[in-house]
Order: structure tokens, then C-alpha cells, then sequence
């Protein structure tokens, strides 16, 4: 079962949205477990503080590395992979997603203010990790992007092992176009390779609408498709 850990200072918002359709159906299969840490737990004075400003001035409060450690080495097993969700960490993407499908078990550190203190980072070997270049109020949206394209690679999540293979990002490429009932809508129809029943020639036909649509958005995919597909 892939166990997931989430530490963040708003655990109420967990496991919200992964609670419902197929990922709430696994979660009560038990495919997949969420256990989600209260940081402030760990604060010891009566206003549980958790934050304070940083050392030579800025805007902004830090959380504090004593009390995130202090949460961490309470729930962290050794070897297992822990991710602080900041904008300056690593860029997600499907590769890394596939990766951490195949872990047993992953930590979430979900931040806020201004950030950590970078001594906790260091000391507990810590990896960084972003969704994106732009900055979110909380690490806990970030939270559930990961999760969701991680748990959706677990075995049995999904249902049908299939289905993921033709998505976008698969390969480096962008899916192609896809269509269902009605054949004529608004004046416009369904493309008639599809109804040919020729399985090759509509497989062939995909790979060029994919390669054609990264090659008009995403033109850094399609260097890394163009890479790979001459290794």
C-alpha cells in the first residue's frame, strides 16, 4: 500500500478532494493510505508559535527549524523521501511522478509565510520541489497536484492499466485530439480515420496530431521527443 505524508499547519483541509471519486474508492480499498501531521502539534509554548522573522531583516516570518524538525523526526522513517513544496525547488513533471508512483511511501511539507528555515532543509536531507514557476500562499495546493498525478499511477487507482498510457507528457509528447458522440456537432465533424476502423493508420494518425500539437505549444517537449526519439 502507498502510504503518503502530508505536514502542513492546516491539516482540515486533507484529504479533501482526494477523498472522493476513484482516489476516495482506493483510499477505502486501501490502495493508498494519507496521513496527514499538524505541525503546530509539536509547538510547546500556550500560543503554539511556530514562525518567527528571519535573521538580517526582510518582510515575512520563517517557520522554525526546531519546530519542524521536532515534527519530522517524529513521523520520518529512515531512507524515505521527504519534499518541501517550494518555487525554488525542482520542477515537477510526469517522469517524477512516475518515479514517486514506485515509492513506498513520500513526505509532503506543505510551507507557508515566507518560507523555512533553511537549516531543516540541510540537516534532514530534504528535497525541494515545485509545481511551477509561480508562488502560491500555501504549500498545501501543491500538495494535492502531486498527489493526484502520483496516485493516479498506482496500480489499480485507475482501474484499467491502460489508460495512462496515451496521456499527455507520455513520451515526451502532447495528447492528440480526442472525440465522442455526436459524429456531426455545430456544423463540425468527427475525422473519418477514426471511423475506418484501421487500427494502425489511426494510431499513426495520433502520433502526428501529437507531435504536430507539441510541436506548436510546447516546442521544448518536442526537443526532448526529438532527443529521445534518436537514442
Amino acid at each position: 500500500m502507498f502510504q503518503a505524508q502530508v505536514f502542513t499547519l492546516y491539516p482540515e483541509v486533507f484529504p479533501g478532494p482526494l477523498s472522493k471519486g476513484l482516489y476516495g474508492k482506493a483510499l477505502s480499498n486501501k490502495l493508498w493510505n494519507l496521513n496527514v501531521i499538524n505541525i503546530r502539534d509539536v509547538a510547546t509554548d500556550k500560543h503554539k508559535t511556530v514562525d518567527d522573522t528571519p535573521y538580517g531583516g526582510g518582510t515575512g516570518m520563517l517557520l522554525k527549524a526546531d519546530i519542524l524538525a521536532n515534527s519530522l523526526d517524529q513521523k520520518i522513517k529512515k531512507g524515505e523521501r521527504v519534499f518541501y513544496l517550494s518555487p525554488k525547488g525542482k520542477k515537477f513533471d510526469q517522469k517524477l511522478a512516475q518515479d514517486l508512483s514506485k515509492e513506498k511511501s513520500i513526505s509532503l511539507i506543505c510551507g507557508h509565510f515566507e518560507g523555512v528555515d533553511e537549516r531543516v532543509l540541510t540537516t534532514r536531507n530534504i528535497e525541494e520541489i515545485s509545481i511551477g514557476d509561480y508562488v502560491l500562499s500555501g504549500g498545501e495546493t501543491a500538495a494535492f497536484v502531486i498527489l493526484d498525478s502520483v496516485l493516479r499511477l498506482i496500480p489499480g487507482v485507475l482501474g484499467n492499466k491502460d489508460s495512462v498510457k496515451d496521456e499527455t507528457f507520455e513520451n515526451s509528447l502532447l495528447e492528440y485530439p480526442q472525440f465522442t458522440k455526436p459524429k456531426i456537432w455545430e456544423g463540425k465533424s468527427v475525422p473519418d480515420i477514426l471511423f475506418s476502423g484501421d487500427h494502425a493508420k489511426i494510431k499513426s494518425w495520433r502520433l502526428s496530431q501529437s507531435e504536430d500539437i507539441t510541436r506548436r505549444q510546447r516546442p521544448d517537449l518536442r526537443e526532448k521527443y526529438l532527443k529521445d526519439k534518436k537514442q
